[in-house]
Protein backbone atom coordinates (compact mmCIF):
# COMPACT_ATOMS: atom_id res chain seq x y z
CA UNK A 1 0.00 0.00 0.00
CA UNK A 2 1.26 3.64 -1.18
CA UNK A 3 0.45 6.72 0.25
CA UNK A 4 0.97 10.39 -0.65
CA UNK A 5 0.01 13.66 -0.58
CA UNK A 6 -0.05 16.31 2.49
CA UNK A 7 -0.14 14.39 6.12
CA UNK A 8 0.18 10.90 4.15
CA UNK A 9 -2.82 8.46 5.08
CA UNK A 10 -1.90 8.57 8.85
CA UNK A 11 -4.08 12.39 8.57
CA UNK A 12 -6.80 10.95 5.86
CA UNK A 13 -10.26 11.12 7.08
CA UNK A 14 -14.20 11.53 5.91
CA UNK A 15 -14.22 14.82 5.01
CA UNK A 16 -10.95 15.91 5.18
CA UNK A 17 -11.38 19.80 4.42
CA UNK A 18 -13.06 22.12 2.74
CA UNK A 19 -11.59 21.29 -1.00
CA UNK A 20 -9.82 18.35 0.31
CA UNK A 21 -10.43 14.54 0.22
CA UNK A 22 -9.01 11.23 1.44
CA UNK A 23 -8.51 9.10 -1.82
CA UNK A 24 -8.32 5.52 -2.02
CA UNK A 25 -7.33 4.31 -5.53
CA UNK A 26 -7.32 0.37 -5.98
CA UNK A 27 -5.03 -0.29 -9.37
CA UNK A 28 -2.96 -3.37 -9.55
CA UNK A 29 -1.12 -1.67 -12.49
CA UNK A 30 1.47 0.30 -10.42
CA UNK A 31 2.10 3.09 -13.62
CA UNK A 32 -2.00 4.15 -12.91
CA UNK A 33 -1.79 3.57 -9.53
CA UNK A 34 1.41 6.08 -8.94
CA UNK A 35 -0.08 8.71 -11.76
CA UNK A 36 -3.40 8.68 -10.00
CA UNK A 37 -2.04 9.32 -6.57
CA UNK A 38 0.35 12.02 -8.04
CA UNK A 39 -2.43 13.91 -9.69
CA UNK A 40 -5.00 13.25 -6.90
CA UNK A 41 -2.14 15.03 -4.66
CA UNK A 42 -1.18 17.83 -6.74
CA UNK A 43 -4.59 18.75 -6.82
CA UNK A 44 -4.66 18.84 -2.82
CA UNK A 45 -6.01 15.57 -1.82
CA UNK A 46 -4.90 12.97 0.21
CA UNK A 47 -4.74 9.57 -1.87
CA UNK A 48 -3.86 6.25 -0.67
CA UNK A 49 -3.30 3.10 -3.23
CA UNK A 50 -3.77 -0.37 -2.89
CA UNK A 51 -2.60 -3.19 -5.38
CA UNK A 52 -4.94 -5.79 -4.48
CA UNK A 53 -8.68 -6.46 -4.43
CA UNK A 54 -8.76 -7.81 -0.57
CA UNK A 55 -6.34 -5.30 0.38
CA UNK A 56 -8.22 -2.00 -0.71
CA UNK A 57 -11.35 -3.94 0.59
CA UNK A 58 -10.28 -3.57 3.81
CA UNK A 59 -9.01 0.24 3.70
CA UNK A 60 -11.96 1.13 2.20
CA UNK A 61 -13.97 -0.84 5.21
CA UNK A 62 -12.21 1.38 7.57
CA UNK A 63 -14.12 4.52 7.58
CA UNK A 64 -11.40 6.86 6.42
CA UNK A 65 -12.22 8.15 3.18
CA UNK A 66 -14.35 10.36 1.15
CA UNK A 67 -13.95 8.63 -2.67
CA UNK A 68 -12.65 4.88 -3.96
CA UNK A 69 -11.22 4.92 -7.68
CA UNK A 70 -11.73 1.43 -8.19
CA UNK A 71 -10.33 -1.00 -10.91
CA UNK A 72 -12.42 -4.03 -12.00
CA UNK A 73 -9.60 -6.44 -12.66
CA UNK A 74 -7.78 -7.27 -9.36
CA UNK A 75 -5.33 -9.57 -7.97
CA UNK A 76 -6.92 -11.20 -4.93
CA UNK A 77 -10.67 -9.95 -5.28
CA UNK A 78 -12.25 -8.67 -8.04
CA UNK A 79 -13.57 -4.93 -8.62
CA UNK A 80 -17.54 -5.66 -8.72
CA UNK A 81 -17.00 -7.84 -5.60
CA UNK A 82 -15.41 -5.29 -3.67
CA UNK A 83 -17.57 -2.80 -5.15
CA UNK A 84 -20.56 -4.69 -3.84
CA UNK A 85 -18.75 -5.28 -0.34
CA UNK A 86 -17.77 -1.81 0.24
CA UNK A 87 -21.40 -0.67 -0.43
CA UNK A 88 -23.23 -3.16 1.48
CA UNK A 89 -21.05 -1.30 4.55
CA UNK A 90 -20.55 2.68 3.51
CA UNK A 91 -23.72 3.09 1.01
CA UNK A 92 -23.03 6.27 0.78
CA UNK A 93 -19.67 6.49 0.16
CA UNK A 94 -18.63 7.29 -3.61
CA UNK A 95 -17.15 4.59 -5.62
CA UNK A 96 -15.92 5.45 -9.34
CA UNK A 97 -15.02 2.03 -11.27
CA UNK A 98 -12.29 2.35 -13.91
CA UNK A 99 -12.52 -0.59 -16.65
CA UNK A 100 -11.21 -1.75 -19.63
CA UNK A 101 -14.12 -3.16 -20.27
CA UNK A 102 -16.40 -0.40 -22.04
CA UNK A 103 -19.58 -2.46 -23.27
CA UNK A 104 -22.97 -1.89 -22.12
CA UNK A 105 -23.20 -4.66 -19.73
CA UNK A 106 -20.32 -4.67 -18.13
CA UNK A 107 -21.13 -0.84 -17.24
CA UNK A 108 -24.54 -1.95 -16.23
CA UNK A 109 -22.54 -4.41 -13.83
CA UNK A 110 -20.39 -2.11 -11.71
CA UNK A 111 -24.00 -0.22 -11.33
CA UNK A 112 -25.88 -3.14 -9.99
CA UNK A 113 -23.11 -3.77 -7.99
CA UNK A 114 -22.99 -0.11 -6.33
CA UNK A 115 -20.69 1.84 -8.31
CA UNK A 116 -21.59 5.70 -8.85
CA UNK A 117 -19.45 6.37 -12.13
CA UNK A 118 -16.90 5.06 -14.37
CA UNK A 119 -14.15 5.65 -16.40
CA UNK A 120 -12.93 3.37 -19.30
CA UNK A 121 -9.23 2.87 -19.85
CA UNK A 122 -7.16 4.42 -21.30
CA UNK A 123 -8.39 7.83 -19.92
CA UNK A 124 -7.35 11.21 -19.76
CA UNK A 125 -6.23 12.65 -16.52
CA UNK A 126 -8.50 15.80 -16.51
CA UNK A 127 -11.31 13.33 -17.38
CA UNK A 128 -10.95 11.65 -14.49
CA UNK A 129 -9.82 14.46 -12.16
CA UNK A 130 -13.71 15.97 -13.24
CA UNK A 131 -15.49 13.13 -12.45
CA UNK A 132 -14.00 12.92 -9.18
CA UNK A 133 -14.86 16.49 -8.54
CA UNK A 134 -18.27 16.04 -9.17
CA UNK A 135 -18.66 12.43 -7.46
CA UNK A 136 -17.06 14.79 -4.35
CA UNK A 137 -19.54 17.50 -4.85
CA UNK A 138 -22.49 15.69 -5.07
CA UNK A 139 -22.19 13.48 -2.04
CA UNK A 140 -21.25 15.92 0.32
CA UNK A 141 -18.10 15.16 2.19
CA UNK A 142 -16.51 17.98 0.30
CA UNK A 143 -17.60 21.65 -0.21
CA UNK A 144 -16.15 24.16 -1.91
CA UNK A 145 -14.14 26.96 0.51
CA UNK A 146 -16.49 29.85 0.87
CA UNK A 147 -20.03 28.35 -0.59
CA UNK A 148 -22.60 30.86 -0.23
CA UNK A 149 -26.38 28.88 1.14
CA UNK A 150 -29.24 29.96 -0.88
CA UNK A 151 -33.24 30.20 -0.48
CA UNK A 152 -35.95 27.92 -1.37
CA UNK A 153 -39.47 28.38 -1.25
CA UNK A 154 -38.87 30.63 1.95
CA UNK A 155 -36.07 27.62 3.46
CA UNK A 156 -32.31 29.07 3.65
CA UNK A 157 -29.87 26.37 2.86
CA UNK A 158 -27.24 25.82 4.40
CA UNK A 159 -24.94 23.67 2.25
CA UNK A 160 -21.54 23.44 4.21
CA UNK A 161 -23.62 22.41 7.41
CA UNK A 162 -26.48 20.40 5.65
CA UNK A 163 -28.99 21.96 7.07
CA UNK A 164 -31.87 24.50 6.14
CA UNK A 165 -34.12 26.81 8.42
CA UNK A 166 -37.22 28.41 7.68
CA UNK A 167 -38.46 30.62 11.02
CA UNK A 168 -38.07 28.58 13.87
CA UNK A 169 -38.66 24.88 12.05
CA UNK A 170 -35.03 23.53 11.34
CA UNK A 171 -34.04 20.44 9.04
CA UNK A 172 -30.91 17.87 8.64
CA UNK A 173 -30.26 17.43 4.62
CA UNK A 174 -28.54 14.70 3.24
CA UNK A 175 -26.27 15.21 0.48
CA UNK A 176 -28.72 14.04 -2.25
CA UNK A 177 -31.38 16.04 -0.85
CA UNK A 178 -28.67 19.12 -0.83
CA UNK A 179 -28.25 17.99 -4.71
CA UNK A 180 -31.49 18.09 -5.69
CA UNK A 181 -32.78 21.56 -4.50
CA UNK A 182 -29.19 23.18 -5.46
CA UNK A 183 -30.51 21.70 -9.61
CA UNK A 184 -34.00 22.93 -8.80
CA UNK A 185 -33.26 26.19 -7.74
CA UNK A 186 -30.52 26.38 -10.38
CA UNK A 187 -33.56 25.46 -12.98
CA UNK A 188 -35.97 27.82 -11.41
CA UNK A 189 -39.14 27.75 -13.66
CA UNK A 190 -38.13 25.37 -15.77
CA UNK A 191 -38.81 21.65 -16.00
CA UNK A 192 -36.36 19.06 -15.13
CA UNK A 193 -36.49 15.57 -16.04
CA UNK A 194 -35.62 12.70 -14.66
CA UNK A 195 -32.95 11.65 -17.25
CA UNK A 196 -31.64 15.00 -15.74
CA UNK A 197 -31.92 14.01 -12.64
CA UNK A 198 -30.27 11.16 -12.51
CA UNK A 199 -27.32 12.39 -14.61
CA UNK A 200 -26.73 15.36 -12.39
CA UNK A 201 -27.22 13.73 -9.02
CA UNK A 202 -27.27 10.36 -9.23
CA UNK A 203 -24.27 10.62 -11.43
CA UNK A 204 -25.68 7.80 -14.16
CA UNK A 205 -23.49 9.09 -17.38
CA UNK A 206 -26.44 7.12 -19.90
CA UNK A 207 -29.89 7.88 -17.37
CA UNK A 208 -31.63 6.80 -20.56
CA UNK A 209 -30.72 2.93 -20.19
CA UNK A 210 -31.91 3.23 -16.75
CA UNK A 211 -35.28 2.27 -15.79
CA UNK A 212 -35.57 3.37 -11.93
CA UNK A 213 -38.53 4.82 -9.74
CA UNK A 214 -35.59 5.95 -7.58
CA UNK A 215 -36.21 9.02 -8.30
CA UNK A 216 -39.84 9.49 -7.41
CA UNK A 217 -39.32 8.20 -3.88
CA UNK A 218 -36.57 10.29 -3.39
CA UNK A 219 -38.84 13.40 -4.56
CA UNK A 220 -41.31 12.35 -2.69
CA UNK A 221 -39.39 12.07 0.88
CA UNK A 222 -38.12 15.27 0.18
CA UNK A 223 -41.18 17.29 -0.27
CA UNK A 224 -42.50 15.13 3.26
CA UNK A 225 -39.11 17.08 4.72
CA UNK A 226 -39.87 20.73 3.06
CA UNK A 227 -43.49 20.88 2.52
CA UNK A 228 -45.82 23.17 4.63
CA UNK A 229 -49.55 22.87 4.56
CA UNK A 230 -50.94 23.02 1.60
CA UNK A 231 -47.75 23.79 -0.19
CA UNK A 232 -45.76 21.91 -2.70
CA UNK A 233 -42.76 23.34 -3.54
CA UNK A 234 -42.03 20.90 -5.89
CA UNK A 235 -44.41 20.50 -8.81
CA UNK A 236 -45.31 17.30 -10.87
CA UNK A 237 -45.10 18.11 -14.31
CA UNK A 238 -47.40 14.43 -15.87
CA UNK A 239 -45.11 12.80 -18.06
CA UNK A 240 -41.96 15.32 -18.17
CA UNK A 241 -40.34 15.65 -14.98
CA UNK A 242 -40.21 17.83 -12.10
CA UNK A 243 -40.74 21.92 -11.89
CA UNK A 244 -40.04 24.01 -8.98
CA UNK A 245 -41.04 27.90 -9.17
CA UNK A 246 -40.79 29.25 -5.71
CA UNK A 247 -38.77 32.09 -4.97
CA UNK A 248 -35.09 31.63 -5.38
Amino acid sequence: MTTTGPGGAGNAGAGAGAGRAAVLVVEDEQAIQRGICDVLAYQGHQPTGASRGDEGLREALSGRYDLVILDVMLPGMNGYDVCAAIRAEHAELPILMLTARGSEQDVLEGFERGADDYVTKPFSVSELMARVKAMLRRSGRIRPEGESGFSFGGWTIDPAGLRAHRGDARLDLSPRELAILELFARERGRIVSRRTLLREVWGFPHPEKIETRTVDMQIGKLRKKIDGDGESLIETVRGAGYRYSGSA
